[in-house]
């Protein structure tokens, strides 16, 4: 039988151990999310639906954004054993710099509507945790103002070539002489994916006012006293900015750019060039021949083609073939520090967020990004940890298997250790 007793109230006033309860709501919303999905959850909840759609979607069925995420859930780790991991070691050298994460910001559109802060909270957010920043050239902050914000860092650019290739020309010189050390020469952007949830939410630029996006705002009054009270978003590249999302990208890109573009751009730029958006190991065979930097495997985070491949399946064939020619980042999908350190495992160099550092944004500004980058560091050293792996080098094949949820009628399974 068990003995029971009346407890002595000395013995309740050990276990009575209350949190100190922290005044500030942002910092206190921010600490209660531990994972990107947490910080997802509380951005839709502050900022309108059109905005956090603009965000969160993808082209079509959105069958490519949801397939890429799942191919990092589809894994399996295999730990080494009897390692000293009591340190881990993060940094990485990534096109001829360093990162202390293996991982850095995607660039991405419209940053400013999602919240106001915008490029300027994720370049100097990047700048402190000592891992790259890129703008993209539809950005709503200036190269020059994206430089002030993060001096001392890593800054890359991302380029479309416009129809008016003057405009590219001109993006591309002022990234070099503010000190933008990487390009990033974007090829899977002919014309505008379908993303459906802007055609239905009615999403342009500059958002327009609508009984819809009225009623929408009344529960977040906080985003447009901070769209109405903040300086008129401004663009890197356009100067008209007035329509649908989907008419002003059509606008600006050139289904006709072609591999002598590719060759113009690279003459005139001095750094290091990179191609995103590569798709096919025969289109990253043929660009490790022509000796760009680095190839990034990416499908635009689904928005683009939807049932695009997978970046995450085609990284094994890839890394194989080519991966000791040309440096390997691997965008789109990535929601955990688990995602990144599989990527690194199977032959990435490094790795870019974009959905990620947004919902870090739209949840909470600049220190949203902290906590985004903080979220995913911790997760990339616990993971190594249990992986018993010291350093990102030590990383390898081995240590992952990919699960597939997809098989290809009429192809025998030519990647290994895919079950």
């Amino acid at each position: 039988m068990v003995q029971r007793q009346i407890p002595r109230p000395s013995e309740l006033l050990e276990l009575m151990k209350f949190k100190k309860i922290d005044l500030d709501p942002k910092r206190r919303r921010l600490s209660s999310a531990l994972t990107i999905e947490d910080l997802r959850t509380i951005a839709k909840r502050r900022t309108p639906a059109a905005a956090f759609d603009y965000t969160d979607g993808a082209a079509e069925r959105e069958i490519s954004m949801r397939r890429s995420v799942e191919a990092f859930e589809d894994i399996e780790f295999h730990p080494s054993i009897l390692n000293d991991v009591s340190s881990v070691d993060t940094t990485t050298q990534i096109l001829g710099g360093s990162s202390a994460q293996p991982f850095g910001i995607a660039p991405t559109g419209f940053t400013r509507l999602m919240q106001t802060e915008g490029e300027i909270a994720g370049a100097s957010a990047a700048g402190e945790a000592g891992i790259p920043f890129t703008l993209s050239t539809l950005g709503t902050t200036s190269i020059e103002h994206v430089k002030e914000a993060n001096p001392l860092g890593r800054n890359w650019f991302q380029l479309y070539v416009m129809r008016q290739r003057e405009i590219s020309y001109g993006l591309v010189e002022r990234a070099a002489e503010a000190g933008f050390d990487t390009l990033f020469f974007t090829v899977d952007t002919p014309v505008a994916g379908a993303r459906l949830r802007d055609s239905r939410n009615g999403f342009s630029i500059p958002p327009q006012l609508s009984l819809g996006t009225v009623v929408n705002a009344i529960p977040r009054p906080w985003w447009w006293w901070d769209f109405l009270t903040t300086a008129k978003l401004e663009f890197a590249s356009l100067s008209e900015t007035g329509g649908t999302v989907g008419e002003l990208l059509n606008s600006a890109m050139d289904p006709s750019i072609d591999f002598e573009d590719l060759a113009e751009i690279r003459k005139m730029w001095p750094g290091k060039f990179a191609v995103k958006g590569v798709q096919t190991l025969e289109d990253a065979k043929k660009l490790a021949d022509l000796g760009v930097d680095a190839v990034v495997l990416s499908n635009h985070g689904g928005r683009q083609l939807d049932r695009a491949p997978v970046p995450f399946h085609l990284l094994p064939e890839v890394s194989r073939e080519i991966g000791k020619d040309v440096e390997i980042i691997l965008d789109t999908g990535i929601r955990s520090g688990a995602d990144i350190v599989a990527a690194i495992a199977l032959g990435a160099d490094f790795t870019m967020i974009g959905r990620a550092y947004l919902y870090g944004l739209m949840a909470g500004g600049k220190e949203g990004v902290d906590r985004t980058i903080e979220i995913l560091a911790s997760q990339v050293e616990q993971t190594m940890k249990l992986l018993q792996v010291p350093t990102l080098a030590d990383l390898g094949p081995q240590h992952v298997t990919q699960l597939s949820r997809l098989t290809r009628l009429g192809e025998e399974e030519s990647r290994p250790r895919v079950l």
